[in-house]
């Protein structure tokens, strides 16, 4: 595909220089863990649960070797030597830590070298449950088939009993792709909560009992409608790397999952996200999870002509970034959005620009289009229209994951019905306008062609500036989304430590070689 005739070396060169903006960061998250990152070990050691306080068991047991013992060895080698010295499988372990009001640093370190032979049995049960969550995911889409276009649609009451509801309905009504968004204010609490919740506000708490459930009942409607319907929630926030863990065990399918979101737009500390996200990105390269990355909320606070730069130079950033973490080009799920001011003359031709442009230069990328949410206002059937033509340019231009529009946008939550006028409105568009794509090309040097050119150019000349300054400068310096951050700065920072020359991580390590085997 190239209908835009874009220059190859600089593409080419655009993806050097994101390559060596990762690169440049991933040299601090080696030398870095965080206090999620060592909770993520536990949770796929198979620690579950909450204490009498209601306080998460692995916050407990991590924060216990913070204020006890010495964290940058890593939360594994303390449950291996807890293990060995009492002589208890981890069930075991768990009960008399709690019952006797222990500390997990109380016994002998164990040889680094036991360490994995003694936590292996546990690592291994989840591992093998995600692996055959991902391989049950491309049976059921090998056998169901999928759409070229994915129609996505939320859901957020606060209660998953009534999520489940509206979610059955929406797979019924058309629906690929059901993301139940999370209670505001989730990404900056640093546990995740416990158990089947319904009481969430502007959203429903993300927990892996409610994962499971919305799980369940997605795959029941997916059996009497012979599809699959994929399931969303938000690897994003102080837990990033926790609800990664949790999204692969429940066989979600797509986590939002961007490297600068929650450091732009959460306040979340600089090198807090960059280690969480490179975790979480390796589970979700096993567990062949779908990351969407925030590139489209960009555009909430900048002008979405004069800044269309920065969202290309944040895909290809974000591709760098997870290339790091062995995440496949199929499994990156870039965003971007139809945010341009409609009363701006040829604005329509500007978003094809921009999204043929996301779409040739990532080919192989399941795209994310987010559809116009900043230039809608109270006027319902303007609103359908701005969606209507937000609807042809994701067909136009081959957009996968096509998050569906609300007439009702910046009024109220979108009701059922809303929901409904909004897939059929998409799946119109899909039909009438099947086979337009192989019917259009683009003048030469015409408006969409110089238009994107223009974009990469100044997406090639930010990266390097980018790769002049760095990462961290670059982010206090505002440079996306016009928001200033600073690198010692945001919530969070007290949870990063650099590991010592000892540092074990079970999980990592495994990791690490399995994607040196395959």
């Amino acid at each position: 595909m190239n209908k835009l005739n874009l220059d190859n070396k600089l593409i080419t060169s655009c993806r050097k220089y994101a390559k060596s903006i990762a690169k440049d960061v991933q040299d601090y998250i080696n030398k870095h863990s965080t206090v999620s990152v060592e909770r993520t070990v536990l949770r796929l050691l198979g620690i579950e649960g909450v204490d009498k306080f209601d306080v998460p068991l692995v916050n407990r047991l991590v924060d216990d070797v913070k204020e006890n013992g010495d964290l940058s060895l890593g939360v594994s080698i303390y449950i291996a030597s807890a293990l060995k010295a009492n002589n208890k499988n981890l069930t075991e372990y768990l009960d008399y830590y709690l019952s006797n009001n222990v500390s997990l640093t109380d016994n002998k370190l164990v040889n680094k070298n036991e360490v994995d032979k003694i936590l292996r049995l546990y690592y291994k049960k989840s591992l093998t449950k995600i692996k055959k969550n991902r391989d049950l995911r491309t049976k059921l889409i090998n056998k169901y088939g999928e759409r070229k276009t994915e129609l996505y649609v939320i859901v957020a009451t606060g209660n998953i009993d009534e999520d489940v509801l509206q979610a059955q309905e929406a797979a019924r009504a058309g629906a690929d792709i059901v993301a139940v968004i999370r209670s505001t204010g989730q990404s900056l609490l640093d546990y995740v909560p416990y158990g089947k919740t319904t009481e969430g506000f502007g959203g429903t708490y993300a927990t892996q009992e409610n994962f499971k459930i919305m799980r369940l009942a997605l795959d029941e409607v997916g059996n009497e409608l012979n599809r699959y319907i994929k399931l969303v929630n938000y690897a994003s926030g102080l837990c990033m790397p926790e609800i990664a863990a949790m999204g692969a065990l429940e066989r979600l399918d797509v986590l939002l999952n961007d490297s600068m979101y929650g450091i732009i737009f959460r306040d979340i500390n600089m090198k807090r996200t960059f280690i969480d996200q490179y975790f979480s990105r390796m589970l979700n390269a096993y567990s062949g999870i779908i990351i969407n990355t925030g590139e489209d909320n960009y555009l909430t606070t900048s002008d979405a002509v004069l800044e269309a730069h920065t969202v290309t130079a944040s895909q290809f950033i974000n591709e760098g970034f997870a290339l790091e973490a062995k995440l496949k080009p199929e499994l990156m799920g870039l965003g971007h959005a139809f945010e341009i001011n409609p009363n701006i003359e040829n604005s329509f031709l500007l978003e094809i620009a921009q999204a043929q442009l996301s779409r040739e230069l990532f080919p192989k990328a399941p795209l994310k289009y987010m559809p116009p949410t900043k230039h809608i206002n109270g006027n319902i059937f303007r609103a359908y229209q701005q969606n209507a033509m937000f609807n042809i340019v994701t067909n136009l231009t081959e957009q996968k994951i096509h998050l569906l529009g609300m007439m009702t946008e910046a009024i109220h939550t979108p009701f059922i019905s809303d929901r409904y006028l909004a897939i059929k409105n998409a799946e119109m568009i899909q039909k009438s306008m099947k086979s337009l794509t192989d019917e259009i090309t683009y003048k030469k040097d015409g408006f969409i062609q110089k238009r994107a050119n223009e974009v990469l150019e100044n997406a090639h000349m930010l990266l390097k500036q980018i790769d002049k300054d760095g990462m961290f400068k670059t982010l206090a310096n505002g440079v996306f989304a016009e928001t200033k951050r600073a690198e010692d700065a945001g919530k969070g920072l007290d949870g990063v430590f650099k590991k010592s020359n000892d540092y074990i991580n079970v999980v990592s390590d495994r990791l690490e070689a399995y994607f040196n085997e395959n």
